[in-house]
């Protein structure tokens, strides 16, 4: 059984792609794992005999063998990114010169790109909405493109970048990851802005939520609640200025907006299991 961090990838083609609903969309099988990233909706996508329905930045991920078709209308035809890849190439990879066979021609391969047992591999969806996840869909378009834009080290770049995506994409849909856009517009502000020592109703008016629902909302999204949400974005830059500057510890205390540097210290001890002295002179101490 394989992980997922053992992959070797390698992108063989990318392109950007209309489908219009012509005959070269019907039934098929293809050799490779494919990427298709549809910009635009409504459609269809056939995937071992069941329909899925298309939408803006809808993710089509296949594996090598599975039979599918894609259901465009000609009126309305759909745009995708198209990346076809090996994700184990110990061999020559398959990619590069992909194979196509259309029904009704029997569906027999004689080459297909390296797949192993892999649990974590099995558990990423064919279909999958990036929508609530720009910067997945961003950094997968630029990954597209990037096939076609790169003059140097154009290989070594896009496997390295499909190697880091799968693994997001998989940390992402095994994660808990907030989606309400009010709290991920809230949580944007506070991630900048962490020193700044707002009261708490300034965050549901941010949001133009009702107290109530504010912290229901905020609970159910992040899996804490506001104060305590604030509070480890807090530790965290509280962190990074032991560990990135020469600031005294008495002026981070004053920079994260504490009063002294006691109730500072306190806090910080408490979170990490040591004072902030001992944290900036003992790396060990930093697990």
């Amino acid at each position: 059984m394989r992980g997922l961090n053992e992959m070797t990838p390698h992108v063989g083609d990318s392109m950007y792609y209309l489908y219009d609903g012509s005959s070269n969309e019907k039934l098929r099988v293809c050799s490779v794992f494919a990427f298709h990233l549809f910009t635009d909706g409504p459609g269809e996508m056939e995937i071992n005999g069941k329909r899925y329905a298309i939408e803006n930045r809808t993710l089509i991920f296949l594996r090598p063998g599975e039979q599918h078709a894609f259901h465009i209308s000609p009126d309305h035809p759909l745009s995708s990114h198209n990346l076809y890849f090996d994700l184990w190439s110990e061999a020559r990879p398959v990619s590069a010169n992909r194979t196509f066979i259309y029904a009704p021609e029997p569906f027999e391969l004689g080459e297909k790109a390296l797949s192993f047992p892999c649990d974590e591999l099995d558990s990423l969806p064919s279909v999958f909405s990036l929508q609530p996840y720009p910067e997945l869909y961003e950094s997968l378009v630029t990954l597209a493109k990037l096939y076609h834009n790169a003059v140097y080290y154009r290989t070594e770049m896009m496997n390295s970048l499909l190697y880091a995506w799968v693994l997001s994409w998989h940390n992402t849909i095994h994660t808990h990851q907030p989606t309400d856009y009010r709290i991920v517009r809230l949580l944007a502000h506070l991630n900048d802005h962490p020193e700044q020592r707002e009261p708490v109703e300034t965050w549901w008016t941010f949001c133009g939520l009702k107290r109530t629902y504010f912290h229901a909302l905020f609970l159910r999204e992040t899996g804490l609640t506001p104060k305590a949400y604030h509070h480890k974005l807090l530790m965290r830059r509280a962190s990074h200025l032991l560990l990135e500057s020469e600031t005294s510890v008495t002026a981070i205390a004053e920079r994260l907006g504490y009063s002294s540097i006691h109730p500072f210290t306190r806090h910080f001890s408490a979170f990490y299991g040591v004072s902030p002295k001992h944290y900036r002179l003992q790396p060990q101490s930093r697990s």
